[in-house]
């Protein structure tokens, strides 16, 4: 398990993780060398997915990442058509915080077919919608709502879920583009009760909202749509 590994040593050598997330249906692959200058030194993965992306999107782009980066390419997939086995890992996402079957596991039954036959690293993940102050995509295409950033209860006692029922990592997401990202309240009292590392992502713009991020307490902050623009 050789990426998610590299997630969990980075949390317990107290190291931080900064992956970029790629939408592969706003990435210029014949850009993909200047956009991987312009994104931070420290950055230690690279995650690949949207919420609406062309399969084959999803393929053109994991290839030209891999041509010209050593970074890992960890697939962020927004349905089963999203994976492909030129990447390093995938999340196996589940979205905790909606109702909607399709989500908890309809998707995830569909991509067994291709994942049982992959060489793809599984790093099942519980993934938490966070209300980040305006309709994501992600709850647009899932049909669910997100969690309140005052309901602390019940956004811990989702997390702990996940991590009863086996998750490896905790994604707390605001959404692409959120205008504002999950505050650093939540993201302390989240990872106060976790024994697995907490990934932060959505509305995370500045260097300062990342730091924010990582000393509330986030093993790895995801940013994306300020390097798109």
């Amino acid at each position: 398990m050789i990426y998610y590994q590299s997630i969990l040593k980075l949390a317990s050598e107290k190291k931080k993780g900064l992956a970029i997330l790629i939408d592969p249906d706003k990435f210029d692959v014949s850009e993909a060398a200047a956009f991987l200058k312009r994104i931070p030194k420290e950055t230690t993965h690279l995650f690949v997915g949207g919420s609406t992306v062309v399969a084959q999107l999803t393929e053109g782009t994991v290839k030209a990442l891999k041509a010209l980066s050593n970074l890992p390419v960890i697939l962020f997939p927004g349905d089963y058509t999203q994976i492909t086995n030129r990447a390093d890992a995938v999340l196996f996402l589940s979205l905790l915080s909606g109702r909607n079957p399709e989500y908890l596991v309809g998707q995830q039954v569909k991509s067994v077919a291709q994942l049982r036959i992959s060489k793809l690293e599984i790093i099942p993940t519980a993934y938490i919608l966070i209300d980040g102050g305006h309709e994501s995509a992600v709850a647009r295409v899932s049909q669910t709502k997100p969690l309140s950033q005052d309901d602390l209860e019940t956004v811990i006692h989702t997390a702990l879920a996940g991590q009863y029922m086996g998750a490896k990592l905790i994604y707390l997401e605001a959404g692409s583009g959120a205008k504002f990202s999950v505050q650093p309240m939540l993201i302390r009292a989240v990872k106060r009760v976790l024994n697995i590392p907490l990934i932060v992502g959505g509305g995370i713009r500045s260097d300062i909202q990342k730091q924010a991020a990582f000393d509330a307490g986030a093993d790895m902050v995801v940013m994306g749509t300020v390097f798109e623009e």
